[in-house]
């Protein structure tokens, strides 16, 4: 199973936050601290918002927060809600294939139990379980030099 880039970018603006838990990140920080551009960044950011894992603040002082603790947050939440579709093979998709043996065959059974591994795992990892412990993530990140004022995180 590869993920995409839209859910790889997700979960490290969502580290970002987590690693910088009582100011506001501005996107352009997070941007360069990763080496993309804002817009993609911006385009990432909707699902999030409306799934309440991100605040947004608007403003000459605003930016992102995370909008729920960090240790509230799995990988497979940040997936479900980035990612398109889980389907494997042609077959995950009811009514999508013309394939004569999809009622006898034993493939899509050990794609979804394939599947539901993969998840599963995901489903153990927390934002904060990828950020806590990592003495260098900040430096890192460059959140060891941002001046960006501090907030109170509500």
């Amino acid at each position: 199973m590869r993920l995409t880039r839209q859910t790889n970018y997700a979960i490290r603006i969502l580290m970002y936050c987590a690693a910088n838990p009582n100011r506001l990140s501005r996107v352009g920080e997070i941007a360069s601290a990763y080496n993309v551009s804002e817009l993609f960044l911006f385009k990432i950011l909707q699902p999030l918002v409306e799934a309440g894992f991100v605040e947004t603040v608007r403003g000459r002082n605003g930016g992102v927060r995370l909008g729920r603790a960090a240790d509230a947050i799995t990988l497979r939440q940040v997936a479900e809600v980035t990612e398109e579709s889980f389907a494997m093979a042609e077959c995950f998709e009811t009514g999508a294939t013309d394939c004569p043996l999809i009622d006898s065959c034993a493939l899509n059974a050990a794609l979804r139990a394939a599947l539901d591994a993969f998840l599963g795992t995901l489903d153990r990892f927390t934002v904060a379980s990828l950020v806590e412990g990592s003495s260098s993530i900040k430096l890192r990140l460059g959140l060891d030099t941002v001046t960006v004022p501090e907030r109170e995180v509500a």
